[in-house]
C-alpha cells in the first residue's frame, strides 16, 4: 500500500534506546519515574507561578511558558520511548511525521524561550532603570508570540521536507523517536535539501540563539564586576546560574547532535545525546529554577500553608 508522500513505508519500529534485553526493565523503570518527576515539577512550578501575584513578573512569565514547553516536549517524547522497553514500538507513517513535527517545534521553543530569558536578565542588571519599559507585558506577549512563531515555522520546513522523502523497504528508525537524523537514513531518494534545511534551521534556532545568550551574560559579567560590594555581585551572579546551567545542558547537546559531522555508526551515541536536551533536561528545569531561588522557595511554602490549613 502506497502513502500519501508515494512511499512504500506504512509504518515504522522504533528500536528504542538499546537493544540490550537485561537493561530493558531497570530503564523502564528510570524512565518512567524521569517522567513523573518531569510532570510533577513542571506542572507544580506552572501551578506556583499561576496562583502567587508576585511572581507574575517578566522573568517568571518566561519560566511559565518553560515549564509549559518542557510538560509538552516530555510527552511528546517519553511514552512512545517506554514503550520500546516493553515491547515492540509499532508507529504509523502519521504519527511518526506528526511526533518529528511537535518535537521540533518545542525544541525551537525552547531555544527561543531561554534566549528571551537571557535578555531578560541582561535588561535587569545592566539596565535596571528601563526595565519596566524594556520588559513591559506587551514585550513578554511579543517575544513569546516571536518564539511559537519560530517554533511552528522551523517545525513546518523540517517536516514539509520529510514528507517528500521516499523511503523504500526499511522502516526500522534506530531511535526511541521520530527524529531527522535517523529517518534520513532510511531515505532511499536525495537527503540533500533536507540536510540544508536542517543546517539553516539548526544555524538560525541554536547558533543565532547562543550568540545572543552569549553577547548578554558577556555585558551582564562586565556590568556585575563593576559592583563594588561582594553581596551585591553575588546577588547578581546568583539571579543568573540557574539559567547559565539550563542554556549549557540544552544547547551543548542540541548543538553536539545538529551540527557535528554525522559519520557512519553514531546512532549510538546520537541517542544518548538526544536524552540530555529532550528528557533530562525537561526533568531538570524545575529544580535548577526552583532550588536556589528564594521568590519560589517563599510561594511553595505560602501555597503548601494555604492548602493545609484550607
Amino acid at each position: 500500500m502506497v502513502s500519501g508522500n508515494d512511499s512504500l513505508v506504512t509504518e515504522f519500529i522504533l528500536l528504542g534506546l538499546t537493544q540490550q534485553s537485561e537493561l530493558q526493565l531497570p530503564l523502564f523503570f528510570i524512565f518512567l519515574g524521569i517522567y513523573v518527576v518531569t510532570m510533577l515539577g513542571n506542572f507544580g512550578l506552572l501551578i506556583l507561578i499561576s496562583l502567587n501575584p508576585h511572581l507574575h513578573t517578566p522573568m517568571y512569565f518566561f519560566l511559565f511558558n518553560l515549564s509549559f514547553v518542557d510538560l509538552c516536549f516530555s510527552s511528546v517524547i517519553t511514552p512512545r520511548m517506554l514503550i520500546s522497553f516493553v515491547r515492540q514500538n509499532i508507529i504509523s507513517y502519521g504519527e511518526c511525521m506528526t511526533q518529528l513535527y511537535f518535537f521540533c517545534f518545542f525544541v525551537i521553543d525552547d531555544c527561543c524561550i531561554l534566549t528571551a530569558m537571557a535578555y531578560d536578565r541582561y535588561v535587569a542588571i545592566c539596565k535596571p532603570l528601563l526595565y519596566r519599559v524594556a520588559m513591559s507585558q506587551k514585550v513578554c506577549l511579543m517575544l513569546m508570540g516571536s518564539a511559537y512563531m519560530m517554533g511552528s515555522a522551523g517545525a513546518i520546513a523540517h517536516t514539509v521536507c520529510m514528507l517528500r522523502l521516499t523511503f523504500c523497504d526499511g522502516n526500522i528508525i534506530d531511535h526511541y523517536m521520530c527524529d531527522i537524523p535517523p529517518l534520513l537514513k532510511l531515505s532511499c531518494s536525495s537527503t540533500y535539501i533536507n540536510e540544508l534545511v536542517v543546517f539553516i534551521v539548526v544555524g538560525i534556532n541554536v547558533i543565532g540563539p547562543t550568540i545572543a545568550i552569549f553577547i548578554s551574560y558577556t555585558l551582564i559579567i562586565s556590568n556585575v564586576l563593576r559592583i563594588r560590594s561582594k553581596e551585591g555581585r553575588s546577588k547578581a551572579f546568583s539571579t543568573c546560574s540557574s539559567h547559565i546551567i539550563a542554556v549549557s545542558l540544552f544547547f551543548g547537546s542540541s548543538a553536539f547532535m545538529y551540527l557535528k559531522p554525522s559519520p557512519a555508526g553514531s546512532l549510538d551515541q546520537d541517542k544518548v545525546t538526544t536524552v540530555f536536551y529532550t528528557i533530562v533536561g525537561p526533568m531538570l528545569n524545575p529544580f535548577i529554577y526552583s532550588l536556589r531561588n528564594k521568590d519560589v522557595q517563599i510561594a511553595l511554602r505560602k501555597t503548601l500553608k494555604k492548602s493545609l490549613f484550607s
